[in-house]
């Protein structure tokens, strides 16, 4: 298909200069070279994508439970612990016992799951992140959802069009709500008219406070960190450096509190500000994240909170945002995680893009009477 494209475009290219400028015709020599270099670019620049992305994979799979036929589930478990360049580790298997009452499948003692309260307990204890289905069933699906956790099909039938991604050679697809396809592609719109404009305009101040933070700390303006998204995807998260931590391990591990020794004036200023936050219109134009959601936070600290409150993976079933319905009712900063988490998935549940629009426009009130973040 590539190589097809490609060659369509090409001859297509070369007919349009032969119309326009016969003089600057392209010769089928160095069409054909020029089809060739273009195939080979784009080969080699997929290869290195789909390797990284592999290797991340390896490096940090993602928990998941298999839902099906007792049989058919360790068939694919086992493909997927013999592949983890995949990235999908499985840690139980939701099903009914086989004969003899076994509770456990395949040589790897994977936990058969066959109530409620089983599954609540190894999405909690387990981090789950993924539920993989290889048969129907609409109220598993509803409920691990629920959960916040990516749900997966093997096979069956696919309506929108073929299966294009596979694991091992089972071709799956991800189970999207018809509500949720819609509802999200509002949002992408929203935040694309209204980042674009606003990252824009807000140039003049970025540079300003790239100057405070460059002039009071030194090098390094920008913070770089590690945050989790919708259905537990891992993305770079920009912000204004407002202190130095001692290494990354702290950077990744330490629960920020207000008033740090180490903050100097122009970080303390950009923090009670929320000026600090600023380069994040460049993660919600990416795509990383949206203009209203849940506040991302960190790997270790989302392991942690998922264990010790049940409805906080179910926060990433919607993009993580700039500003939220927890954050406009004063949860920010070193606030209560169990209300933040309450407020979250009301917001998701609840969601509507009105409700966005006043989300925005109490964040804009709050920045009038800043508190910190």
């Amino acid at each position: 298909a590539l190589a097809s494209r490609a060659g369509v475009a090409w001859c297509l290219a070369a007919a349009g200069v032969a119309a326009h400028s016969p003089h600057l015709a392209i010769g089928p020599l160095r069409l054909c070279a020029a089809y060739a270099v273009h195939v080979l670019l784009v080969c080699a620049v997929r290869a290195l994508v789909i390797g990284r992305r592999r290797r991340v994979a390896r490096a940090h799979p993602r928990s998941a439970l298999v839902v099906g036929g007792t049989g058919d589930a360790r068939r694919f478990a086992a493909a997927a612990v013999q592949h983890p360049e995949y990235g999908v580790l499985p840690v139980g298997i939701v099903g009914v016992p086989e004969q003899g009452g076994a509770r456990t499948a395949g040589e790897a003692g994977l936990p058969v799951l066959t109530t409620t309260e089983e599954i609540h307990r190894a999405v909690i204890q387990n981090t789950v992140r993924d539920a993989v289905f290889l048969d129907d069933d609409p109220g598993l699906v509803t409920l691990f959802q629920q959960y916040g956790c990516t749900t997966w099909r093997v096979g069956g039938r696919h309506q929108d069009g073929p299966m294009g991604e596979h694991m091992w050679g089972y071709a799956w697809h991800r189970i999207v709500p018809l509500d949720e396809r819609r509802g999200l592609t509002a949002k992408r719109a929203l935040d694309i008219v209204l980042a674009a404009p606003a990252l824009l305009l807000a140039l003049p101040v970025l540079l300003l406070c790239a100057l405070a933070v460059r002039l009071s700390d030194g090098p390094g303006i920008l913070f770089r960190q590690e945050r989790v998204g919708q259905h537990g995807r891992h993305f770079t998260l920009l912000k204004f450096r407002t202190l130095r931590p001692s290494d990354d391990t702290e950077s990744a591990t330490r629960w920020n509190v207000a008033g740090d020794r180490r903050m100097s004036a122009a970080g303390s200023f950009l923090r009670k500000s929320s000026l600090d936050e600023l380069p994040q219109l460049w993660n919600v134009l990416r795509g990383d994240m949206s203009l209203v959601g849940p506040r991302p936070e960190r790997p270790y600290f989302v392991a942690q909170f998922s264990k010790i409150h049940a409805g906080y993976a179910a926060r990433h079933r919607m993009p993580v945002g700039l500003t939220g319905l927890a954050q406009v009712h004063g949860l920010r900063g070193d606030t209560s995680i169990e209300d933040r988490c309450r407020f979250d998935n009301h917001y998701i549940d609840h969601w509507s893009l009105w409700q966005d629009v006043c989300i925005l426009l109490r964040t804009a009130a709050e920045l009038v009477r800043p508190t910190g973040s």
